[in-house]
């Protein structure tokens, strides 16, 4: 179902009904664009806090456009699911002069990929959805509220008063009206003097014109005509401004008239929370989440719809279990055990594929008329609601395979099982040679890079002149940082202890620092920098502190499989790679062996119900 603006309020119940009868719900999102270039581009060898704080600063100025969302819902006597898929286009539309007016990037790659799949960004600009997180909602809520008890408390406009800190408006005074605007305002008075003496009608429409004006106008209808019009200004269909005056009958009705003028300024703002509405039902729902490579799409979904996003990294995980208290990855399930040995190409499409064949059986699913029902027949990648479904497809065909290995086995296995728990809650890292997910519920991986090291050179070196001066030490992986810097991995890894003896000589061109030493200096860098006033970082708001989230012991994954090989990476690489690629194009991984250790994972946390475990604004209750 598309649904934009237009259908947007008589849809908002179908899309309620059908998130809370959902078994789980699968999201997706297109952008305007994944990354600046040059900017801190991800790499193999980032930690998922390294890789938070590049998505952070590299990726968040981008819009999110379109957000699919797919409920589904089992149907225990027919034995199969019924899929709801939900396409939204949303747009950040600033709904008056006091919401805000955001400023966004947008990168031509992704336009022009987006307008060859059939985006239609007419559809979004003229017809996208209006968005305002709870603070945003709260702040123009109060604003109203302000602006109406000046209104009652002064016959002056409202940009004629001001606050005085407390509940009370105090008015500045009227302002000298200007000799050029004189006959004009003049010319308005007799307008509405005739309109009151000589018209049955019971509104006048004033002419447009300018916001100075408009203010004089106020001002001076007010003390010309008092109990007998109400003023208010309007938007044309160009969005002109103009004045509207009602007819009044004394001063009760009058203020019945800013009553009910205040209300339509409430239900304007209702209007413009618009998409918010949906993730507030989706977070409060408790639902399972699931989505795939789904870790960009969860940071603009929570920056873009509820607060903004941490700079603290154990912050930014403490918000994403409380707003979505139970996630998950398909991406990640289909490279790990059991999966990863049967799934050779894990991008969303190469995967739908995969598991509609043995050893995996396609589940029956049905899509009600009105929800989309082409999409049985006809494929729309990259339109999200579509993606979201082939997502929910993929997640019940993996989960009815692990159903074979509980006792007794079953055929479909359910959202809640605990064959599933291993996989909540942790989001797959692209590009990462060591570190499989993020876990959102307890300490991230650390497995040891002691074969790692951080060469400097001349800007004239290649690959080629890295593979020789490390050849007497067997193969290597380079990540490039750029020109004349890089890490270089050991194939050996009993091979490292020899390579600072070895290679770290005077009057070199060259200069080795171990892994951990390139830390460490860093992290001192970085300090200094931040106590002299100097960190380039930018600051964000902290999420809201305080979460009250109980303690649940969860499952580690499975990572005891064949060690790490990145499928897609070869290591001998004549020349340079390009260091900034997309941190969103679709690669297959696998997830770290052995040597990373069954209990890296430890105890984590589990939110329960986001509804009440999330510190849920005023304006939501």
């Amino acid at each position: 179902m598309e649904v934009t603006r237009t259908n947007f309020a008589e849809s908002i119940e179908i899309v309620t009904e059908a998130i809370q009868e959902a078994s789980f719900i699968t999201i997706d999102g297109e952008f305007t664009g994944l990354n600046i270039s040059g900017l801190n581009h991800t790499g193999p060898l980032d930690t998922p806090e390294e890789r938070y704080h590049k998505l952070l600063q590299g990726s968040t100025d981008f819009l999110l456009i379109q957000v699919g969302i797919c409920a589904f819902i089992y149907d225990g006597s027919a034995k199969r699911y019924t899929a709801k898929p939900f396409n939204f286009y949303v747009f950040p539309r600033p709904y008056t002069r006091h919401a805000p007016d955001r400023r966004f990037l947008c990168q031509s790659s992704s336009l022009d990929f987006l307008v060859s799949q059939g985006f239609d960004f007419n559809k979004l600009f003229r017809e996208g959805i209006s968005y305002l997180t709870p603070t945003e909602e709260k702040s123009i809520r109060e604003e109203i509220e302000q602006r109406h008890l000046q209104h009652q408390q002064s016959f002056y406009s409202p940009g004629l008063t001001s606050p005085d800190g407390g509940d009370q408006a105090v008015p500045k005074g009227p302002i000298a009206i200007p000799e050029e605007h004189s006959e004009f305002i003049n010319s308005i008075c007799c307008k509405v003097e005739d309109f009151l003496t000589n018209s049955e009608d019971e509104t006048l429409e004033l002419p447009p014109c300018t916001a100075f004006q408009r203010k004089l106008l106020y001002q001076t209808l007010g003390t010309k005509f008092p109990n007998e019009i109400h003023v208010q200004s309007k938007s044309g269909e160009k969005n002109q401004r103009f004045l509207v005056v009602t007819r009044m009958k004394g001063e009760e009705e009058l203020k019945q008239r800013e009553d009910q003028k205040q209300q339509e300024d409430f239900d304007e703002l209702d209007r413009a929370v618009g998409f918010t509405k949906v993730m507030k039902v989706i977070s409060q729902s408790g639902k399972m989440i699931v989505g795939h490579n789904m870790l960009l799409d969860l940071i603009h979904l929570l920056g873009h719809f509820f607060y903004p996003l941490p700079e603290s990294y154990e912050e930014f995980k403490l918000m994403a279990r409380c707003i979505f208290p139970r996630l998950l990855d398909t991406k990640l399930m289909a490279n790990t055990q059991p999966f990863k040995e049967k799934i050779l190409m894990s991008g969303l499409s190469d995967l739908k594929k995969t598991v509609e064949q043995e050893p995996f059986c396609k589940p029956d699913i049905v899509i009600p008329e009105g929800f989309g029902h082409h999409y049985m027949e006809t494929e729309q990648l990259h339109e999200a609601a579509y993606d979201a479904f082939i997502t929910g497809q993929c997640f019940i065909s993996m989960s009815n395979y692990l159903g074979k290995f509980q006792d007794p086995p079953v055929v479909i296995l359910p959202p809640a099982s605990p064959l599933l728990e291993p996989f909540v809650n942790k989001l797959f890292m692209m590009r990462l040679i060591d570190i499989p997910y993020m876990d959102l519920t307890g300490p991230d991986l650390k497995p040891t890079r002691d074969h790692v090291f951080h060469v400097t050179f001349p800007a004239t070196w290649r690959a080629s002149d890295l593979y020789q001066l490390f050849s007497p030490f067997g193969n290597i992986h380079i990540t490039w940082l750029d020109d004349v810097s890089s890490f270089v991995s050991l194939t050996k890894k009993e091979s490292a202890d020899s390579v600072m003896k070895s290679l770290c000589k005077k009057g070199t061109p060259y200069r080795i620092t171990t892994y951990d030493e390139f830390k460490r200096r860093g992290k001192e860098r970085n300090k200094r920098q931040t106590s002299s006033g100097h960190s380039v970082s930018k600051k964000r708001p902290s999420s809201p502190e305080d979460f009250d989230i109980p303690s649940k012991k969860q499952k580690s994954l499975n990572v005891n499989a064949a060690p790490f090989q990145s499928r897609s990476t070869p290591t001998n690489t004549p020349e340079k790679s390009d260091p900034g690629s997309t941190a969103r194009e679709e690669e297959s991984m696998t997830t770290a062996g052995e040597e990373q250790g069954e209990g890296d994972a430890g105890t984590s946390s589990q939110v329960e119900n986001a509804e009440t475990m999330f510190e849920v604004p005023e304006a939501w209750e």
